[in-house]
């Protein structure tokens, strides 16, 4: 029986012998990653930390309502939630303006009630996801039952609101399924930070 020999010479570069006798791919280098693929995973991080959160719990939606005057006015008084239904408290918040500023829908709506309680022109809006918006004192140029945008003028300002440090203030209140809620936190306004006294001994 005749043995022959591979003349072919086994090289370094494809194979290599191990301690067994058997052959095995020789391990390269791993491959690197994709420079896009790792820039984008740490977007994806950056963007997952940089999120805010809210000391308050679930962030409220942001740019929900809109200023319900053309401008982002002052805040002369903050929204202040009375304890009971019925107790006292400031059910909205009130803004700095003039006599005669149009007074805009805060989002798009149907106008549920538009005229005089007792004596000052009242607006109230029903908006989408349970938002009731209210306006005072103006002028209505709304009738109930007009749909209504986001932006739309509702009427004009009028003057003698009740603790007004200017010359008109426009009272603005939005309740949430019944409820009163900030009216900054759905503007996506920070609201006043008010700390209660410590009663610790």
């Amino acid at each position: 029986m005749t043995m022959t020999t591979c003349s072919r010479p086994v090289t370094r570069h494809s194979f290599a012998i191990d301690r067994t006798g058997g052959r095995h791919r020789r391990p390269g280098r791993p491959r690197a990653l994709p420079r896009v693929a790792i820039l984008a995973t740490v977007l994806a991080l950056l963007a997952a930390f940089a999120t805010p959160g809210s000391a308050r719990g679930a962030p409220s939606p942001q740019g929900r309502l809109s200023w319900p005057l053309s401008s982002a006015p002052s805040v002369t008084r903050y929204f202040e939630p009375p304890a009971t239904p019925y107790g006292p408290g400031h059910r909205g918040v009130d803004l700095a303006s003039a006599p005669g500023a149009n007074v805009l829908a805060a989002a798009e709506g149907v106008v549920m009630f538009a005229g005089q309680v007792a004596g000052v022109g009242v607006v109230s809006l029903d908006h989408d996801g349970g938002l009731h918006t209210t306006y005072q004192p103006l002028t209505p140029s709304v009738t109930a039952g007009d749909q209504v945008y986001r932006g739309q003028v509702l009427g004009t300002l009028a003057a003698g609101h009740p603790g007004c440090p200017e010359p008109a203030c426009l009272h603005f209140g939005v309740q949430r399924d019944g409820e009163y809620v900030d009216p900054l936190a759905l503007i996506g306004e920070p609201a006043e930070i008010r700390l209660k006294p410590w009663e610790g001994g």
